[in-house]
């Protein structure tokens, strides 16, 4: 009995143990609150951040494909800590020959190596800034240390609590070929009419972040980790061919300069049109990209309260504009692009850039600056303040397919999207991905089903992100890792999370607590610096709900969702009533199909000796087991004397008792959805929250009553939990549907060389 006891022990603290890592709090895997950030999940009373203004000039070789700056940063120190010296980022020097990004790239070569690869190894790209000047504000020469993409500025005297210090830099660097190098930013070459495209960012060195929570956000930029930086006001001269057209971050200053008075006009009727209203219309766009510049123009922008600045230019660009109401201001929601681009993108782009403003508007905050815009590239996208980049390219003929168009809609709502996560509520992308990624994809997911409800999402439904949760663990990585480090990006950083916000608004918290929590967690936010601890406190502060539990599970944990049914029991009230009672144990003996040997033996033993010999027989010949006596009824009526009418009523109780077991497979806990169907076809749900998992963590089993027979059970039928395997989800089990191709060969055909549906229909 000792050893019995022991085991027990063993077992039940094994059980609490494991129940522990799924629910225990948090606790100090987050770090401490303090006076700066609160355990609510706020700013605290004594958060700070810094400022960093900029004074541009910035000219665009369109020669030697070429920039070449002058700035002037304003670095304002708000923190209660004195600096001795300043960081900035070189972003540029990622593309350096020396550049640590190319010296960690793996390849390795087989029978199977293509032109790219090769093509890419023996790429001699001159990248990166070439400093000419660093001075202070009077033009002296100042102290500073190269350390790869940082540079290290040393003060004089260290910049005290309030103070501010100014710096100028001269620099240039080579602008790369997107097509050649790939880049968020860069150039792509239309051959045949000899003109360029630029899309322009990183192009300047920029102040680093300074906070409480880290010191100097120093983390070199290998690639993939993008942005932190902190918020400023802009001022930018871009001097260009006079022949290009500009988009940028910020609003123009200067129009007469650089628009024609028609030009100027159409811009002020877009203000107010309810359809976007070209102001370089194609025609004009064909006619500039076929002639040649006599001179140059410069294009001046300011832009107040924002963490970047980017721009675009070419002489291709057609260019269109719209007005769109948001919280009582006109944002203006615009579209530059190419020929190349039409006709989907004379038709969607700014349309798109207007509902997505107007979509985040309502989940978030509002939109607060005055321009969103678009440009086209024939690359994927990347994002900055007031101004994206975006790809979806038709055939030369003006068809797509539908995979294009959705594409296309897709990155815009999304880059789009991302003026909201980072550029206003400004998380840290060079440490976590998914604070901008994320929670961006998950607010797209809203804005696309907004759009169209039959829109084709690829993030966001649950369903979409099985295949990866039940893959390889060896090759997941928590959505709490470093941007550099994660296994399959975009999985993890995009997907992953955007599902666990669908998931927590549709089904552990509902649409009310959650999104007025996601609000909170904006509007605490705007225009400062989060992390991802102020994300969680903010949500579970602003709904009310412990979600230590769902933060362990999906952000730092791998395992996946795998819930089964492992066992449906039936069990009715013995009712003691001796005919009731022998009468369902006749049914149920009745309905026992009959044994094999027994059916042979009724056809071939005609003659048993107790028919040949009756005296033989006795009671138990002729007893029936099923038939109540009189003895039996008069204990029954015994047994009701000494009941209270409340113990008969219990006793008389004729419903179906259903006890369900359930298993933890794949170990993230989750709450257990079930529909009932019964043999009326009647339906009912059951929502069990997820801390039934809370005392054991792989096991748990559940009672049900109804006065219905239930005939099927189903778990999460509307594919709300991204469970992995649903052969288990059913009971009785279902039988799982597939089809599979015939073919002559046994290669099967390539569908990959065959037009587009809208090609086909021609």
């Amino acid at each position: 009995m000792k050893n019995c006891s022991l085991l027990f022990a063993l077992a039940f603290t094994t059980s609490f143990l494991q129940a522990q890592t799924d629910f225990s709090q948090l606790g100090t895997t987050l770090p401490t609150p303090n006076s700066y950030r609160t355990a609510s999940g706020a700013p605290g009373h004594e958060y700070y951040q810094q400022k960093a203004d900029y004074e541009m000039d910035i000219v665009l070789d369109d020669n030697q494909q070429r920039i070449d700056g002058k700035e002037t940063i304003t670095y304002t120190n708000n923190s209660p800590d004195q600096l001795s010296y300043l960081w900035l980022q070189l972003d540029q020097n990622m593309r350096a020959k020396d550049s640590d990004t190319k010296k960690i790239r793996t390849m390795s070569l087989d029978e199977g190596a293509s032109y790219d690869d090769i093509k890419g190894l023996h790429n001699d790209f001159d990248g990166g800034f070439k400093l000419m000047k660093v001075t202070d504000i009077e033009g002296n020469n100042i102290s500073y240390t190269i350390v790869k993409t940082m540079m290290r500025i040393d003060l004089e005297k260290p910049l005290k609590t309030g103070e501010s210090t100014s710096l100028k830099i001269e620099y240039w660097y080579n602008i790369n070929n997107r097509k050649e190098i790939g880049g968020r930013s860069g150039l792509e070459y239309f051959e045949e009419e000899d003109n360029y495209l630029y899309t322009i960012a990183q192009f300047f060195p920029r102040m680093c972040v300074y906070n409480e929570v880290e010191g100097w956000q120093n983390k070199q930029f290998l690639g993939r980790g993008e942005f932190t930086l902190p918020f400023g006001d802009y001022t930018v001269n871009i001097t260009v061919p006079d022949d290009h057209v500009v988009g940028s971050t910020g609003t123009l200053q200067n129009p007469k300069d650089v628009l024609s008075q028609t030009q100027i006009d159409r811009f002020e009727e877009s203000k107010t049109a309810t359809a976007p209203v070209m102001i370089v219309n194609p025609k004009e766009a064909l006619k500039a990209e076929k002639g040649k510049p006599s001179g140059t123009k410069t294009w001046t922008f300011k832009a107040e309260n924002v963490r970047d600045f980017a721009f675009a230019s070419s002489r291709k660009f057609i260019w269109d504009a719209m007005g769109v109401e948001v919280d009582g201001k006109t944002i203006m929601c615009m579209s530059y692009y190419p020929k190349e681009g039409n006709p989907l993108w004379e038709k969607y782009s700014t349309e798109v850039v207007a509902h997505t403003i107007k979509t985040y508007s309502h989940y978030t905050i509002p939109y607060a600056y005055p321009v969103a815009i678009s440009v086209h590239t024939d690359r994927i996208g990347m994002e900055y303040p007031m101004i994206c980049f975006n790809g979806g390219r038709p055939e030369a003929d003006g068809t797509y397919s539908e995979g294009t168009k959705y594409g296309m809609l897709g990155v815009i709502i999304h880059e789009v999207g991302h003026n909201f996560f980072p550029m206003i509520i400004n998380s840290d992308e060079r440490q976590w991905t998914w604070m901008d990624e994320g929670l961006n994809t998950f607010v797209q997911y809203l804005t696309e089903v907004e759009w169209d409800p039959n829109y084709p999402s690829r993030r966001g439904n649950p369903a979409k992100i099985v295949d990866y949760m039940k893959g390889d663990q060896a090759m997941i990585s928590p959505i709490m890792t470093n941007s550099e480090s994660i296994f399959q990006f975009g999985n993890n950083a995009y997907g992953k999370p955007a599902t666990a916000l669908n998931i927590l608004r549709e089904t552990i918290l509902g649409r009310e607590l959650f999104d007025f929590a996601f609000k909170t967690y904006a509007e605490r936010w705007a225009y400062k610096h989060p992390t991802p601890a102020d994300f969680f406190r903010t949500m579970e502060d602003a709904s009310g709900v412990d979600l230590d539990w769902f933060w362990r599970g999906w952000f730092y944990g791998t395992d996946p969702v795998d819930i089964s049914i492992d066992e449906v029991k039936l069990y009715k009230i013995d009712s003691k009533n001796p005919d009731k009672e022998l009468a369902f144990k006749r049914a149920l003996n009745d309905a026992e199909p009959e044994f094999l040997g027994e059916q042979i033996n009724a056809k071939t033993i005609t003659s048993p000796i107790v028919n040949q010999k009756p005296e033989l027989k006795d009671f138990y010949n002729s007893w029936d087991r099923y038939e109540a006596t009189s003895y039996d009824r008069e204990q029954y009526q015994n047994l009701l004397k000494g009941l209270t009418e409340e113990e008969k009523e219990v006793l008389g109780y004729d419903w179906n008792y259903y006890q369900i077991k359930f298993s933890n497979e794949g170990g993230l806990p989750m709450p257990i959805i079930l529909e009932f169907i019964y043999e009326d076809n009647s339906k009912e749900r059951h929502y069990i929250p997820a801390e039934i998992w809370k005392m054991d963590a792989k096991q748990v089993s559940k009672v049900f009553y109804s006065k219905k027979k239930l005939k099927e059970v189903i778990l999460d039928p509307n594919l709300q939990t991204a469970d992995i395997d649903r052969t288990d989800n059913y009971w009785p089990e279902r039988i799982e549907q597939s089809r599979f191709e015939l073919y002559k060969n046994r290669g099967r055909y390539s569908r990959g060389d065959e037009p587009n549906p809208m090609q086909k229909a021609k």
